[in-house]
């Protein structure tokens, strides 16, 4: 007789959070499930991702025959279909929603976001795809989340992505916004270790844990007082095993991870004495009926190791209306904060990379239709 298997890390995380899948290839969806036994919540992308899937084999009928039906409807409009029509390959192989990303190019332009994420709207129901299986990720700045709430009220569902800060996520909660993405690393620090907190504790010792906590904390407080929906946390760009785990034990709702990071995860037999801490089962309301607060987390409501110089102490208001003036407030805050200022602009700049090459791979085939 076998032993009983041994639980994963990537099992035991799906207890604490739903566990999503930051990448679009089917057959990784299908080995999550059969081989590491968790099957995906949701299924994220970004404009990167597209670009590499666009260009797998798997997929050349659908890039091909898109570009001739659509070829005289520019490039970005069969960048639309071919995004979604890489959403429905994977659909059946997760639980919950897909997920895409507005042209990073407008991310200050309110008018092209609404555009964009009604295109990609139109070709997800053309695709049979309904609005309760999907949602579009929006840059947070100011002007591109006064896209939102227009979106929200049409049934389309939004993510607040590239989100470094307090005064980010609570200009997505005015939004009404259904997710928010921070980056628990910044995006440089993937490519160069050398920018990476690499530390034994994520949970109390990272740099970006604060954050995180901070958000989490504002969130639960305003779902109290207000009664109203908070988005809810869906935690990103991890390096490590050990970072998603302490989303776990922060009690973030979801965590959206590479596919290296859940080979990783899946491979790694769970030890809970071996844990610096260890989260509890997934409430069913994370801000109605949140986990108790574990006693070693409660320091990080009064630190912020990321903050400048001129930090005062003070955590961002939630008084202020960071959408007036097409969001004029929260412009301010960014720019106030270096942090937040250096890594949007990287991230900005990097999904623009992955959108300029896709755009390059399409209009080399029409040029050669």
């Amino acid at each position: 007789m076998g032993s009983i298997a041994t639980q994963s890390w990537l099992q035991k995380l799906e207890e604490q959070l739903n566990v999503d899948v930051d990448w679009m290839d089917p057959a990784f969806s299908i080995r999550m499930k059969n081989e590491f036994g968790v099957t995906p919540n949701d299924m994220t992308s970004n404009n990167l991702w597209v670009n590499i899937q666009m260009s797998h084999p798997d997929n050349k009928d659908l890039f091909d025959n898109t570009v001739r039906e659509l070829k005289d409807e520019g490039w970005l409009a069969i960048y639309t279909r071919i995004a979604v029509g890489l959403c429905k390959r994977n659909i059946d192989n997760i639980k919950g929603r897909v997920a895409l990303q507005v042209n990073p190019h407008k991310a200050y332009d309110t008018q092209a976001v609404l555009d964009h994420a009604r295109a990609y709207a139109r070709e997800f129901e053309r695709a049979g795809i309904p609005k309760t299986k999907y949602f579009i990720k929006i840059p947070s700045t100011g002007p591109a989340l006064n896209a939102a709430p227009k979106l929200e009220a049409e049934g389309i569902r939004t993510l607040g992505t590239a989100l470094f800060s307090l005064a980010q996520a609570i200009a997505c909660s005015q939004a009404g916004m259904l997710y928010i993405s921070p980056y628990f690393n910044e995006t440089r620090a993937h490519d160069d270790l050398s920018l990476w907190p690499d530390v034994e504790d994520p949970a109390t010792q990272h740099t970006n844990s604060a954050r995180v906590w901070q958000i989490l904390e504002t969130y639960r407080q305003l779902y109290k007082e207000t009664g109203k929906e908070q988005p809810l946390l869906k935690n990103a760009s991890f390096i490590t095993p050990k970072e998603a785990m302490a989303a776990g034990e922060m009690g973030c709702h979801s965590a959206t991870i590479s596919h290296t990071v859940i080979e990783q995860l899946a491979k790694l037999p769970y030890d809970g004495t071996a844990q610096p801490g260890e989260g509890v089962p997934k409430p069913q309301h994370v801000y109605k009926t949140p986990g108790p607060t574990p006693e070693r987390l409660k320091k990080l409501m009064t630190i912020d190791p990321l903050a400048s110089a001129k930090w005062d102490g003070k955590l961002a208001s939630t008084k202020v209306d960071y959408l007036a003036n097409n969001g004029a407030a929260l412009e301010e805050a960014i720019k106030n904060d270096p942090v937040s200022v250096a890594r949007l602009d990287d991230a900005l700049r990097l999904f623009q990379g992955g959108i300029d090459e896709s755009q390059a791979k399409i209009e080399k085939a029409l040029k050669e239709l």
